[in-house]
């Protein structure tokens, strides 16, 4: 059974020293490990975990692409949070916006293409329909106002 997320999931992040390069602010990859985990969390918060679609279904979702936009620093202690959200969905593929917020504001927005496969062999596999309505569940209305990328131009342009 589908949980009834929010349009939107939410997961929050303290920055530790590890997470952070020399200068103490957070290291550039690690923008991918929190949108990895916030990921996970906003599908088992959803009732539709990894671990059921890997034993259930002999599938699971691989990153195809990921593009991230870098807007300002997240540094040590700082509480980041994580939102989650379906711009589309595909008979293969999910497409995902990730935004990570930091207490000054936009630290970075993440476009993130999963792609469904079989395991062992890898190929395309369709996303069973529990997947694809917890997914859809996460599609945020365009009235909500989502982030768009001019969005983080513009937040870009008031911190210079």
């Amino acid at each position: 059974m589908i949980a009834s997320p929010q349009s939107t999931h939410r997961t929050s992040f303290r920055v530790y020293y590890e997470d952070t390069d020399a200068g103490g602010v957070v290291y550039h990859a690690n923008y991918l490990r929190y949108a990895e985990r916030a990921r996970t969390e906003a599908l088992r918060d959803s009732g539709i975990p990894h671990t059921d679609l890997v034993e259930r279904f002999s599938r699971m979702f691989m990153v195809h692409r990921a593009e991230i936009d870098y807007v300002r620093p997240a540094i040590l202690d700082d509480l980041l949070v994580v939102d989650t959200e379906t711009m589309d969905v595909g008979g293969a593929t999910v497409l995902l916006r990730q935004t990570v917020r930091g207490p000054n504001g936009v630290c970075a927005t993440l476009r993130i293409k999963l792609a469904c496969v079989r395991i062992g062999g890898n190929k395309p596999a369709r996303i069973p329909p529990q997947w694809r309505e917890g997914m859809l569940a996460l599609r945020r209305e365009a009235t909500q106002g989502a982030v768009t990328r001019h969005d983080v131009a513009a937040a870009t342009e008031e911190g210079d």
